[in-house]
């Protein structure tokens, strides 16, 4: 689910592994935006983060994603996969 711009540092203090964004997806996926003390337990999840770290994580993944579906990112035609069709 993340994206190469979720990936890359966007200050220096921010770089997540392949690790920490599965942890992250995964812990999403478990903690929805009702759960008490959200920012908390995904960051628990994930390790070495504090809860502002993967809120902005969430922020950025969100606006990317915004991005996606409002069409000003064009899907990447893979070799091999044909035409990508939505």
């Amino acid at each position: 689910m993340a994206s190469r711009s979720i990936t890359s540092p966007r200050n220096s203090n921010s770089y997540w592994t392949p690790k920490q964004n599965k942890l992250f997806e995964n812990a999403l996926a478990i903690y929805d935006k009702d759960t008490p003390e959200r920012w908390q337990k995904v960051a628990d999840a994930v390790g070495e983060k504090s809860p502002e770290e993967v809120k902005r994580h969430y922020e950025i993944l969100v606006a990317d994603l915004m991005y996606i579906e409002s069409g000003r990112i064009p899907i990447p035609n893979y070799k091999g996969t044909g035409n990508n069709r939505r």
